[in-house]
């Protein structure tokens, strides 16, 4: 097949058979002819003469678009808007003030969005025309996506990249201290529930076990999502971020039916059949909710900061914990101090009660936005203003569409393009416009397509569920 496809190139060139010996053929010399590299077939002045023309018109529309993208840009003019914190703290109401802090995110949203552009734009444009560069007929140069794999990351700002480098950081370092944590607190209120019949108590260690089971989960879906594997890249072909809200949503059932049976026991033991005991909370069960609760309270404040889902469940789970092993702690030991034999009980309903008012919502959550829930309505002004930073190279646009499909958005946008212009115009703007948005931290993947009058069908057929 090889042989067969050298010959079809070239009928005078040097090639390997099946059986290893070289044929050689006069005229003709390749260095890598597999890649695509390397003198293939001579070029006449005709097509060179040609292949110099067509450049020139490519490099003349890229600069055109670069100017409008970038150079005609004054990229200082959003921060002429912003308020700065001593500003802030100079205004009295309460209301203005709110205004000025939701101005100031807007706007650190839009200067996102100029960054993206400005510093990916000329990069996918150039990489649009692979270049030939010693004139034997094939495009050596392959722009710089090409170059990069097609990851814009190498493109962004470095102090954008550290910035992003540093935020996976701070997942795995949570994730990392959380199952440590969580190994001990568990051992520790295992040893502490088997001197006590606190259901209380026990709530807590039921709880315990289960931030194990979150920790494992959540570290579990990270590593998937973060594995280059080819075989992985076949059968996930737009990866597999979607991985990690699933292992939330799986987790929050969990939680959940846990908590139902804790509730159960709790108002069984609460009936006049049930036993009515006063449960008792010895030192070492004390010291064990005290450490949980301080512990707990430190990694909740260290991850509130990272704006990650994986981080977040975990600051979301810890916050509950200090919530949770404080009024576990409180209702055993008031009650034993008191002597009132229903405190434990009706305190563990109640924790219960609110472990599965809260983690249901997580489960909901989760569910709307795996079922395509529209994004946010800041989400959304983002991505319009993107679409914006276009608008020196369109004639408008048709709709726009942001939705989830996970914790990442998807993004559909209908460029109008004037009816004469080029295939290959509207194929850079188009090319441009979805890798840019794709460069947004947000965004798992952007989807534009053309046309030519605002009338007309939406491009997208109606399914009976919608």
């Amino acid at each position: 097949m090889v042989g067969t496809r050298r010959n079809l190139l070239s009928k005078n060139s040097s090639y390997t058979n099946g059986n290893g010996t070289e044929n050689v053929v006069k005229g003709r010399h390749r260095e890598d002819i597999e890649s695509g590299y390397g003198s293939i077939n001579p070029v006449n002045s005709q097509h060179r003469f040609r292949d110099a023309i067509k450049q020139t018109m490519y490099s003349t529309r890229a600069s055109d678009m670069k100017k409008k993208l970038i150079d005609n840009v004054d990229h200082t003019m959003l921060e002429h808007f912003r308020k700065s914190d001593t500003s802030l703290e100079c205004i009295p109401n309460k209301k203005l003030r709110a205004f000025y802090e939701e101005q100031n995110r807007r706007l650190d949203d839009w200067l996102e969005v100029d960054m993206v552009v400005s510093s990916l734009a000329d990069d996918i444009v150039d990489s649009m025309h692979p270049l030939d560069t010693d004139g034997d007929g094939v495009a050596e140069d392959r722009g710089p996506l090409g170059t990069s794999g097609e990851s814009l990351e190498p493109f962004l700002p470095e102090d954008e990249r550290e910035r992003r480098r540093k935020s996976a950081k701070h997942v795995r370092w949570a994730i990392n201290i959380n199952v440590f944590v969580n190994i001990l607190l568990l051992a520790a209120k295992g040893v502490a529930a088997l001197w006590s019949n606190s259901l209380s108590l026990i709530a807590s260690l039921v709880d315990s076990a289960l931030d194990l089971l979150c920790t494992v989960i959540i570290w579990t879906t990270n590593k998937l999502v973060g594995w280059r594997l080819s075989k992985l890249k076949k059968k996930f072909p737009v990866g597999r971020r979607r991985l990690e809200p699933i292992g939330i949503l799986v987790f929050s059932i969990i939680m959940v039916i846990s908590f139902l049976q804790i509730l159960k026991e709790s108002v069984e033991k609460l009936l006049p059949s049930g036993n009515h005991k006063i449960a008792e909370l010895p030192p070492a069960a004390i010291f064990a909710m005290v450490a949980t609760i301080v512990v707990k309270g430190t990694i909740w404040f260290g991850c509130a900061r990272v704006k990650t889902t994986q981080v977040q469940a975990l600051a979301q789970d810890c916050k509950t914990d200090v919530y949770f092993n404080t009024l576990s702690l409180l209702f055993p030991l008031i009650g034993h101090k008191a002597h009132i034999w229903w405190l434990d009980p009706l305190g563990a309903a109640g924790l219960s009660l609110f472990i599965i008012y809260d983690w249901a919502g997580t489960c909901l959550e989760n569910i709307t936005r795996l079922t395509g829930e529209a994004a946010s309505a800041n989400m959304e002004r983002k991505i319009l203003f993107m679409a914006y930073r276009f608008a020196p190279l369109v004639d408008g646009f048709k709709s726009m569409k942001c939705y989830h499909a996970g914790d990442g958005v998807c993004v559909e946008i209908d460029v109008l393009m004037p009816e004469d212009a080029s295939l290959s115009r509207c194929h850079d703007v188009a090319e441009t416009l979805q890798y840019c948005l794709e460069g947004l931290k947000e965004v798992d993947r952007a989807f534009v397509t053309i046309d030519y009058t605002a009338q007309g069908p939406t491009g997208h057929a109606l399914s009976d569920g919608e």
